[in-house]
């Protein structure tokens, strides 16, 4: 490094130095954090001056904000520093309550009102299967099995093997719909919400599912027909028919970010 020296006459002279800089160079970013800075300066006959100082930065940050269960959160910046803005969206089958997007603001104060992600509301007191079905659209795929009787041995079979996989089927956004019995004594039901037997039998004749014997339909999110089966299939065979739909891949890229998984 060297200096250019004038003289009151305007004479100039030059003026050499070595300088060491321990830490970060000049015209570099600081991230946040202390930062210990060292100048050793030498000149050509040895003298050494040295300065030392430290350099401190601190980002204004909100507190932490955490994704709802059944769901995504994706922020940009360092995710809780002032200005940066975080989204929520729910799993399939799942509704969002309280803000989409939140802010952190000025005062170090979230916008908007807590995220959650609440189980989807299905109204079976629908007139029509169609109607039924389009409250599933986009969010849940179904797996509709049919049986003539309670008793059907493929019937007892089937769901004796679905109900240990149910944290597999969650994860794949599956929504199991038995439809049992012939009309007018049939019984459908999700979970714990009976179908009336008239909305039962209209699905059965909308998906063309027979009265007389087991059968099932593998219904993706858009409502189309993805696989029948005449028989009980065990769900790992179910789980590796919908891992290879496209839209199941970016499922399970957001579900490994959030950190979701289970062992079915």
């Amino acid at each position: 490094m060297s200096y250019s020296v004038f003289d009151r006459a305007n004479n100039k002279g030059m003026c050499r130095f070595t300088v060491r800089v321990r830490g970060k160079p000049s015209k570099t970013d600081f991230p946040e954090g202390l930062h210990k800075m060292s100048y050793s300066v030498f000149d050509r006959a040895n003298n050494k001056g040295m300065c030392r100082f430290t350099v401190r930065v601190r980002v204004r940050r909100c507190s932490p904000l955490f994704p709802s269960d059944n769901g995504y959160m994706k922020c940009d910046g360092d995710g809780d520093n002032y200005g940066a803005t975080c989204h929520f969206t729910c799993t399939g089958g799942y509704e969002l309550t309280g803000s989409a997007a939140r802010v952190c603001q000025y005062g170090l104060i979230w916008s908007g009102t807590d995220t959650n992600c609440a189980p989807m509301n299905i109204n079976v007191g629908v007139r029509s299967a169609a109607a039924l079905l389009d409250q599933f659209y986009e969010k849940r795929r179904l797996l509709v099995v049919s049986a003539p009787t309670a008793s059907n041995h493929y019937y007892r079979f089937q769901m004796t093997n679905l109900q240990p996989a149910q944290c597999g089927l969650d994860l794949r956004h599956v929504t199991v719909v038995e439809l049992v019995g012939n009309y007018p004594a049939q019984i459908g039901r999700i979970r714990h919400r009976i179908l009336s037997p008239g909305l039962a039998l209209q699905l059965r004749l909308l998906l063309q599912l027979s009265q007389r014997t087991f059968s099932m339909v593998l219904l993706d999110k858009q409502g189309l027909d993805k696989m029948r089966y005449t028989f009980p299939i065990t769900a790992a065979e179910i789980f590796t028919t919908i891992d290879t739909f496209p839209l199941r891949k970016e499922e399970e890229l957001l579900q490994q970010e959030a950190g979701q998984n289970c062992q079915a």
